[in-house]
């Protein structure tokens, strides 16, 4: 039987490492980990973002943070205000409950844990640029009795592929498994013979956190939220047209997009979350850019991207939401139909259905004492 979600001051104090991509220089990847982390608080634990360093890893984040439109080119004005966001964004982890810093090749420094939480966000990504290969975040090396994975996503490595050995063997020293979509699950299930359940992303499951980064600044003007870049010519002209129709602005934030009324490059995490709540519409290719639209009932449309295919093909899936992905032939009256009216009831109802699960999923995956978590690991199904 699934446990009941325990309020704050019922539940017990125990000592949780959250090991995710915190240091990205991205706002999803920031959300994601803040939502996990004061999710796991509400709960009553102790709870540390486990600072994994790696100087190969902080030269490739912040080459792409400073250049993040490629082949466009960057100008130097640009790359300034691209280091102001970048400065932002690791101002804003600094704030995050820190662990002491180690080495992500080499971790024999982390402080110890009672349980490390492996997830959310695209954590056993194999074909990942830089921390793909990592067995840190296959549980190897890591210093705590318990190991959960919650919303574990492999990105855009497809399940077609297959895990080789030794990482499938890896996934079976987890003591609960839990992913973000259909894709990791499959892995996960040709991997160790059992399907694991899918949980939301955490900025889906906790939507009052972050809650007071939306009281701040005055009302925003009226404006389609334009987030991700690379847009294909086609979709940014039926964008462009849909909005002149109605007088809206375009603006793009985080990623330069010259087609857009007005470019907002530096704004900080707060800034975006803010930004994204008070749209009148999101137009995205990002996987969190459907997530926020999501957690804020905003009406959006995605257009599908090569790279995050297969992850927002299945979080649309998921959300009964496959009609606000955009594909090559899509219209005027498509987009249109998309941004005129937010996503349906049966949307809502679902998502509200997915927190539940979730929630109940991860009270008793987390509802082990450690010292009784010395048996055989095993994924949850």
């Amino acid at each position: 039987m699934l446990a009941p979600f325990r309020t704050p001051s019922s539940a017990p104090s125990s000592s949780l490492g959250v090991l995710t991509f915190h240091r990205c220089i991205n706002y999803g990847s920031y959300w994601q980990t803040r939502c996990l982390v004061e999710g796991l608080q509400a709960r009553g634990h102790h709870v540390q973002v486990l600072d994994h360093r790696s100087r190969r890893v902080d030269w490739a984040e912040w080459r792409c943070a400073l250049n993040p439109v490629l082949p466009l080119p960057t100008s130097a004005a640009e790359r300034s205000a691209y280091a102001r966001k970048t400065r932002a964004l690791l101002q804003a982890v600094a704030a995050l409950p820190l662990s002491r810093p180690f080495s992500l090749e080499d971790p024999v420094q982390m402080a110890p844990v009672d349980t490390v939480v492996v997830g959310s966000d695209e954590v056993w990504n194999l074909a990942h640029p830089w921390y793909g290969w990592c067995s840190l975040f296959y549980g190897e090396g890591l210093r705590a009795r318990r190991r959960i994975a919650y919303a574990a996503s492999f990105g855009n490595y497809s399940a077609e592929r297959g895990l080789p050995a030794p990482w499938r063997g890896w996934l079976g020293n987890f003591d609960a498994i839990a992913v973000r979509d259909a894709n990791a699950q499959a892995l996960v299930t040709g991997a160790l013979g059992t399907a694991p359940p899918v949980v939301l992303d955490p900025c889906l499951q906790f939507p009052h956190v972050g809650a007071s980064a939306l009281t701040g600044g005055g009302a925003a003007k009226p404006h389609v939220a334009v987030y991700g870049h690379n847009f294909s010519p086609g979709f940014a002209a039926l964008l462009r047209a849909w909005a002149d129709r109605r007088g809206l602005v375009l603006a793009s934030i985080g990623y330069r997009n010259d087609w857009c009324d007005t470019q907002w490059l530096t704004a900080g995490p707060e800034d975006f979350a803010r930004f994204m709540a008070r749209a009148d519409a999101v137009a995205t290719n990002f996987f969190h850019g459907c997530v926020f639209a999501l957690r804020h009932h905003r009406p959006f449309v995605c257009e599908e991207s090569s790279y995050r295919a297969v992850k927002i093909r299945n979080l649309l899936a998921l959300m009964e939401a496959d009609d606000h992905l955009a594909g090559p032939g899509a219209s005027s009256a498509d987009i249109d139909a998309r941004l005129s009216q937010a996503p349906s009831l049966a949307v809502e109802a679902r998502l509200q259905v997915l927190r539940a699960a979730s929630d109940a999923w991860l009270d008793e995956a987390l509802d082990v004492a450690p010292e009784q978590a010395e048996g055989p690991r095993h994924a949850v199904a």
